[in-house]
Parts: structure tokens; sequence; C-alpha cells
């Protein structure tokens, strides 16, 4: 099905892509915002409390930095949409398939895969980047936050230390991570969602599976 989207060949709607990007991209933005701005908080709160007593307080912005960037960042985005977009998936296509309208699309020669699980990859791969992205800035917000309530640092301080222990490569790679997080994300949950049964408890069944498979 991929390959025929890259040929232009793939039968789904572009206003389905559209708004599978706006649900899993903008109206995210809130539950991440909070959610890596509690971690980057709490990272450097537990931080500032070893290396105050080392004198080394300006490094919470190197561990925060790092942390966030290399591996925590692109992790909690991806949690935060497996529990989000994958169930909402697998329910998605879960209840489809209870009202049979995938039946009535196989009937009409037009193909599941195609029509429903290509745009939500897609629109989960796309999203996942930038909301990693995204969660590692409100991370760092958080970690500047108490630098500057905690530790008397001010912000201009706090970001050329950060900038200074975040390379490019630490960006790449957890951006590559959070890329393969959507893409396995949307797959379980759609994988749930095909395989769901044909009635009301099922549907409910499959999202529970599809979050946590995701």
């Amino acid at each position: 099905a991929m390959a025929r989207a890259l040929r232009g060949k793939a039968r789904f709607r572009m206003s389905d892509l559209v708004l599978l990007v706006q649900q899993n991209g903008i109206d995210a933005l809130p539950i991440v915002t909070l959610v890596t701005f509690l971690l980057g908080l709490i990272l450097a709160f537990v931080g500032a409390t070893a290396l105050q007593s080392f004198g080394a307080a300006i490094y919470v912005a190197d561990l925060v930095g790092v942390a966030m960037v290399r591996d925590m960042g692109a992790l909690i985005t991806g949690i935060i949409m497996a529990g989000r977009s994958g169930a909402s998936f697998a329910a998605q296509i879960g209840s489809m398939k209870v009202t049979q309208e995938t039946d009535a699309l196989t009937t009409m020669a037009i193909s599941p895969m195609e029509f429903l699980v290509l745009p939500r990859v897609i629109a989960l791969s796309l999203m996942m980047p930038l909301l990693t992205l995204y969660g590692n800035a409100m991370g760092m917000l958080g970690g500047a936050f108490v630098g500057y309530t905690m530790l008397d640092l001010s912000g201009l301080e706090y970001f050329q230390q950060t900038a200074g222990a975040v390379g490019l490569n630490d960006v790449i790679g957890g951006v590559f991570k959070g890329s393969v997080y959507g893409v396995l994300i949307a797959l379980a949950g759609c994988l749930r969602g095909m395989q769901s049964g044909k009635s009301s408890s099922a549907v409910g069944d499959a999202a529970t599976r599809g979050g946590g498979t995701s």
C-alpha cells in the first residue's frame, strides 16, 4: 500500500489525511506540553539536589538537555501517542468492522489497507518527529524553570549551557527514534482494529490492546 502511495496510485481521501494530521499533531499539543514540561522539571529537580552539593548546579542544563533530546523526549511522546492515537486507531477501525464499513469497501474493490490504514500511518509518521522536537523543547523549558527558580541561573546562561551540551547528532538520533515509534504505534493500533471482532465489547478490547501493544 505504501509503494502504491509513493507512485500516486493509492486510493484514500486527502481530506482524511489532513484531518488525521490535525488530530495527531495540533490536537495532541496540550497533553504533550504538560507531560514533557513536567518531565523536564522533575529531571532538573532530581539532578539539582545531587549536583548542588558539588557546586555543579549549572550541569543540570546538560542533564536535562541530553536526556530529553537523546531518549526521553521521543520515548515519552511515543507513550503519550500510543495511549492516545494507538487506541483511537484501533477503536475507529474496530467500529468500522462492527458496522461492516470495511466489508463495504472490499465490495467496492477499495482496499481497507489503503483507505483506512495507510493515511493513519502516514499522518502519525509525519507528526511524531515534530511532536518529539516540541516535547524536547518543553522538557528543556521545564528544566529552565527549575534552574531559574531554585538554582538562580539566568535563562540565557541555562540555554547557553544546554546548547553546548546537545549536539546535532543527538537531535537527529532522537527525531529518528520518534519517527520509528510513530510507525510502530500506527501499525499496532491499526492491526488491533483490523483484528477486532464484530461486537461492541470487541471494539473496547481492540482499543485496549491497541494502546497497550503500541
